[in-house]
């Protein structure tokens, strides 16, 4: 029986993986291997050059009846305004129960998903339930202060964290900035270069208890303000059937809102925009 366990895996591993320790799986990563950590790489020296990054805008959350969902825009810029892509995604599921919108440096926000992605299911592997809400908003905030150095450097994350939290019932949303600062956001939220115009969007038109198709079309309405003032987001684009992504998060879970229903929903906001360009008024109190 000894002779048959030796050069088993269990005793090539490296004590690193045997060793009891954190549930976080970037803490362990940083002991193991550092250098595989995004912030922790070495990055080009470019000099006093300066380096067109592509860029990710814009991206709105609201709450709404069953839960909350995440919108973004699809465009990409790089430089000064250039469009580096039209049809990018923006927004991704964390787990079940949450999702995450990027803005700022595309490369460098598609890896903090995957690494958050993986720090939660390797919490819920080591202690056998999901983190909470608040831990999950609290390991992004992690994510994004460990990217501080490349941040300084022009590869900055900014996301938008929204989800829903089984146990109480309650959807929330989170806003961080470069240092990994969150914020509990209250009924809507931005982030990007147009969130600005997006948010003014939202203020005019959120109201508690929307039902889900209210709630979608007030995110178009946003993104499409946003879009107006601010050249790096673009709005729903009927000729190349472009439409914003969205993702909303209730009980049932975290899903994409499909494809043909965005459309149908961007669509009536263009027809609304062609009586209305400056869109619709407050709802009455």
């Amino acid at each position: 029986m000894e002779e048959s366990t030796k050069g088993t895996a269990v005793e090539q591993l490296p004590p690193e993986f045997l060793t009891p320790g954190s549930s976080s799986f970037t803490d362990f990563l940083a002991s193991y291997a550092p250098e595989q950590l995004p912030a922790h790489r070495r990055l080009p020296d470019t000099g006093a050059a300066a380096v067109d990054l592509p860029h990710g805008t814009t991206i709105v959350a609201a709450a709404y009846a069953d839960g909350v969902l995440l919108a973004a825009d699809r465009r990409v810029t790089l430089g000064n305004g250039m469009i580096a892509h039209r049809d990018f995604e923006k927004l991704f599921a964390a787990d079940e129960f949450s999702a995450v919108g990027i803005a700022g440096s595309t490369g460098m926000a598609e890896e903090m998903v995957r690494l958050l992605r993986l720090e939660l299911e390797h919490y819920e592997k080591i202690e056998t339930v999901p983190l909470s809400l608040e831990g999950k908003a609290n390991r992004l905030g992690t994510l994004i202060r460990d990217n501080l150095g490349p941040a300084m450097q022009g590869l900055a994350v900014v996301p938008l964290f929204a989800g829903y939290d089984p146990r109480s019932g309650a959807a929330r949303i989170y806003s961080y900035d470069i240092t990994g600062g969150r914020a509990e956001e209250k009924g809507f939220a931005g982030t990007g270069s147009g969130s600005v115009y997006a948010r003014g969007a939202l203020k005019k038109l959120y109201r508690e208890g929307m039902g889900e198709e209210e709630a979608v079309t007030m995110a178009v309405q946003a993104l499409y303000d946003a879009a107006e003032d601010d050249s790096a987001t673009g709005g729903p684009d009927a000729t190349r059937r472009i439409y914003p992504l969205v993702f909303t998060v209730t009980q049932d879970g975290c899903r994409r809102l499909p494809e043909d229903r965005a459309a149908e929903l961007s669509l009536a906001v263009l027809e609304g925009r062609r009586a209305r360009p400056d869109g619709p008024n407050a709802p009455l109190p």
